[in-house]
């Protein structure tokens, strides 16, 4: 499972098929978390002052496939334009619509239903409610653990908890799994956050995930912003 689909996964109501929370922005997401996943596989990093590229430009260690077509993609997109700046990539990655094909993945794997409709009988509206919640159920124990429980997250896990921590989704998605107060809600987003900025992974990596998620953040307002001045 991708880094994005468990994003997805905790995001999209389980029987609504709606986001909990802003979906405007959900393409930007997508890129910074295909970078993440990326690092985390070895195949990109960040140049340092001996590498031959500017330092904190994105370039590529590994060119081998990793087996995941979204992923293949996505690190052709970095290939085609390596030695950028991560907001450029995020960016770039978001015009590629990579949440939409993870969505369909997730459909076509049988863990997302895709409900067709029309709000007021005109404007397309597309749903995605749960077809089988077993891994998302699984990952919502890991995610409490850390998140709740006070457990130390595993490199995945902390990568994930970084990108719900730039996008202020951890206390909406650990609401939306038990009933939590608006202060525990807020003491989740503190706790996501601080592990987010603590040593869940090593310096290099950590380093990594934060550019890419403080790159994301960039990319995700001004998406905001230009969809505020335009509506």
């Amino acid at each position: 499972m991708l880094i994005i689909e468990d994003y997805l996964l905790l995001v999209l109501d389980d029987v609504t098929g709606k986001p909990v929370g802003d979906s405007s922005y959900l393409q930007q997401i997508a890129g910074g978390a295909l970078l993440v996943e990326l690092a985390l596989l070895g195949r990109v990093d960040l140049a340092g002052d001996a590498s031959g590229w500017r330092s904190g430009r994105v370039v590529v260690r590994d060119q081998a496939p990793t087996g995941r077509l979204l992923l293949d993609d996505a690190l052709t997109v970095v290939k085609s334009r390596e030695g950028s700046k991560p907001k450029s990539l995020v960016e770039a990655l978001s015009r590629t619509k990579a949440a939409d094909a993870a969505l369909d993945d997730l459909v076509a794997r049988g863990l997302l239903r895709r409900e067709d409709g029309r709000i007021l009988g005109i404007f397309p509206t597309t749903r995605w409610p749960a077809a089988d919640s077993r891994h998302e159920g699984e990952l919502r124990g890991t995610l409490a653990r850390v998140l709740l429980d006070g457990g130390v997250p595993d490199e995945r896990t902390g990568a994930l908890v970084a990108i719900l921590a730039a996008t202020r989704q951890a206390g909406r998605v650990m609401a939306a799994g038990a009933p939590l107060t608006a202060s525990e809600r807020r003491a989740v987003d503190q706790r996501a956050t601080a592990l987010a900025e603590g040593s869940w992974a090593a310096g290099a990596t950590r380093k990594y995930v934060e550019e890419i998620t403080a790159a994301t953040t960039a990319a995700i307002t001004t998406t905001v912003v230009i969809s505020g001045a335009t509506a």
